[in-house]
């Protein structure tokens, strides 16, 4: 029987490519990079500090009328208590920086993505009664704000 030698050669060359296509998402991935750079973003400020600013931006943006406030604290809330959930997740990992084996880093990575998620179910959930009582221009703008957050600058939408 003729054996074919290329067969391990090639198992070996794909799964080396599939292991450092995977390491290059992962690292290069947003969350990462901002677990990365710690808390702090190119503005000097904190997450806590850049979500108070997001805090009136979107107060202002949505126009919310006396009648939600209510429903816009409740809002706001949880948009602090995420953002100090996640501020701590970043620094609990920039903490142990180079102690971090590869196993370890992911973990932590994966902990941070999991607050995030956690997080994005929160908002969710105090967004979602807020939205149903705004008007239809309220609604608008809501749309536009939040529909463009999780596109690419320039990316046109169909």
């Amino acid at each position: 029987m003729k054996r074919n030698i290329h067969r391990p050669v090639c198992f070996v060359t794909v799964f080396v490519a599939a292991v450092l296509f995977c390491m290059t998402v992962v690292f290069t991935d947003p969350l990462t990079a901002q677990a990365q750079s710690a808390s702090a973003g190119k503005s000097g400020k904190s997450k806590v500090e850049r979500t108070e600013d997001k805090i009136k931006d979107y107060h202002a943006k949505l126009m919310i009328t006396e009648a939600q406030e209510e429903q816009w604290n409740k809002l706001a809330a949880v948009m602090r208590d995420n953002a100090v959930r996640m501020e701590a997740c970043i620094e609990e990992r920039r903490a142990k920086g180079d102690a971090l084996n590869a196993v370890d880093d992911l973990k932590a990575y994966s902990m941070i993505a999991d607050e995030h998620a956690a997080g994005l179910k929160n908002f969710i959930a105090a967004f979602e009664p807020l939205y149903d009582s705004m008007s239809p221009e309220q609604k608008k703008n809501a749309d536009k704000i939040f529909t463009q957050y999780g596109q690419r600058k320039g990316q046109k939408r169909k």
